[in-house]
């Protein structure tokens, strides 16, 4: 626990099974460097299945509790949980308005999270349906941002008057506007509850240009993530939390939606982790970002426990997660990993002039014929190295999958040999090629690193190569698509090279090696400093494919 951070306290309600409530939030605080102290409004007795009996601490009780810990402490957050009935809401108020509005009192400007719990997971009422009154009328003007899910949402409006069902963005945006008006600073709307596709967000988007987005795990563009490993963002539902703060200002923080179990205290966290970061004096639209990470990671690394809906893993920040786990919007993170490691040298090797000039058809003969004729060369290293790595496999799914790569390339040396022929090539005057000095210095660096013992290690050295080509393939493909495209691809000479590399073929390859390299790296797991020599043999072939194209627009030997 970290007793040098800013102190935070909770007033919420127990659970015994410590994945939500006052559990939770003290976990919380803690994994966000802040020390925690709370103020209990009631005992429950519940565990991941539901929830099987409340017990309320009497209002005066949690009064003086909190006055206990205002009197001593230095309490820069506050968050407000589970209240249960109106005589407890009402307590909570008086006793922080009393504190607010007292002129010799430093504590009146102390951030206030309300998160207006008022059904658990499993389905169980945890507000008395008086004490919902009192929270809108008592709480909600001290508070700088109150929290509620979908249904709490509801409830709240339906005790305002507005009675209606949020079912998509334009609701949460409508009904955290509604709410907003009671008097609290700001208003998150969270997005849990909800599915939400990419042509939603979208076009809510074009239709309120002015909200602020903030993306988490949603690739942009193939800088991001392999166009290879792209998903049908059609398939992929997304959670989208919306924030109003007073005056109109809207933003959606949006991250992929996970399926998972581990849900227990959700809404706990994520208030109580907003709390932790306003206590740091962090602006409220960075707190909530900061927040809704936390949370994002605590669900995603979190391991089941008990036989309903488990905790989160709120200590997922102390044991840093060095692989990604995969994803439904992002299958390869490791790969993606690797190529954000390189992402400068990566983009100036697949989007080199070479391919370029190749995808406008314009690349001069003499340049390409060169490539060809040294690509064949270097693919002997290449075939070499994967068989080294069939060698060292350590199961017959490892060394069959090098073995399909094997025979993908001599399928690519066919291929070569057919391009030269086009060109007027024969086979021995191929053969005969002396090799360039970019040729040697990239096949014996690969060999180089096959022989120094680490199999995963070797996979880097070959994953730049094949993973490029693919890229390529794909993204002179989509580009020849586009309206007024570059690409020209009707009587393009080298068509049938972007057809190859953009072809089934290939791509099959291609999604084999993603699934090879993303399972070493999970069955592998690497410490810092050897992920570190991992993406260092990424970077350095990264580097070498681009001088590959190099040599060949420079015709250098």
């Amino acid at each position: 626990m970290h007793l040098d951070g800013p102190v935070v306290l909770t007033i919420a309600g127990s659970d015994p099974s410590g994945g939500a409530g006052i559990q939770a939030d003290l976990k919380t605080f803690a994994a966000r460097g802040c020390y925690g102290t709370s103020a209990m409004t009631a005992l429950t007795a519940q565990n991941t299945t539901g929830v099987q009996g409340v017990f309320p601490i009497p209002p005066e009780f949690v009064q003086k509790q909190v006055t206990s810990v205002m009197d001593d402490l230095d309490v820069r957050a506050i968050k407000t949980g589970m209240l249960f009935d109106a005589e407890n809401a009402k307590a909570v108020a008086t006793v922080l308005k009393a504190r607010f509005e007292s002129s010799a009192s430093e504590s009146r400007n102390i951030p206030v999270v309300c998160d207006p719990v008022c059904v658990s997971t499993s389905g169980h009422s945890l507000l008395y349906p008086d004490a919902v009154k009192a929270i809108i009328s008592d709480l909600f003007p001290i508070s700088t941002v109150i929290t509620p899910n979908k249904s709490e949402a509801e409830l709240l409006l339906s005790h305002l008057g507005h009675n209606y069902s949020i079912t998509n963005l334009e609701d949460m945006i409508s009904g955290a506007s509604q709410l907003c008006a009671v008097g609290c600073q700001a208003v998150l709307v969270k997005g849990g509850h909800l599915q939400s596709a990419m042509a939603e967000i979208i076009a809510t988007q074009q239709k309120h240009p002015d909200v602020k987005v903030i993306k988490h795990g949603v690739p942009e563009n193939n800088m991001e993530i392999l166009l290879v490993a792209a998903p049908n963002y059609d398939e992929i539902q997304f959670v989208v939390d919306v924030l109003y703060e007073q005056g109109g200002s809207v933003t959606m923080f949006i991250r992929p939606r996970i399926e998972s179990t581990s849900t227990h205290g959700t809404g706990c966290t994520l208030s109580s982790a907003i709390a932790s970061e306003l206590a740091k004096g962090i602006s409220l639209v960075q707190a909530v970002d900061n927040a809704t990470i936390y949370t994002h990671h605590g669900i995603q690394t979190a391991t089941a426990i008990g036989a309903g809906h488990g905790p989160l893993n709120h200590f997922h920040g102390w044991v840093p997660l060095l692989v990604p786990r995969p994803t439904p919007v992002n299958p390869y993170p490791f790969t993606q990993m690797l190529i954000k490691s390189a992402a400068k040298e990566w983009k100036e090797y697949v989007e080199h002039d070479f391919v370029k000039l190749a995808g406008k058809g314009t690349l001069d003969r003499a340049c390409f014929i060169h490539f060809i004729k040294q690509d064949y060369l270097y693919l002997k290293y290449y075939a070499r190295a994967y068989s080294l790595l069939a060698a060292k496999s350590a199961s017959f799914e490892q060394i069959e999958n090098a073995t399909k790569t094997i025979l993908n390339v001599l399928h690519e040396v066919g291929n070569h040999k057919a391009f030269c022929a086009k060109f007027g090539i024969t086979e021995e005057e191929l053969e005969n090629t002396p090799e360039s000095t970019a040729t040697t210095a990239y096949g014996a660096y690969i060999m180089d690193t096959g022989l120094q013992g680490d199999t995963t290690k070797l996979m880097m050295a070959l994953m730049a190569c094949l993973l490029g080509y693919g890229e390529v393939g794909l993204w002179l493909k989509k580009q020849s698509t586009l309206p007024n495209t570059w690409v020209k691809l009707d009587g393009n000479p080298y068509r049938h090279w972007i057809d190859e590399y953009g072809g089934e073929m290939y791509q099959e390859a291609v999604r084999l090696g993603l699934e090879t390299i993303e399972a070493c790296a999970a069955a592998d797991t690497p410490s810092e400093t050897r992920l570190n020599e991992w993406k260092t043999v990424w970077a350095k072939c990264t580097k070498l494919e681009k001088g590959f194209w190099s040599m060949a627009m420079e015709l250098k030997d």
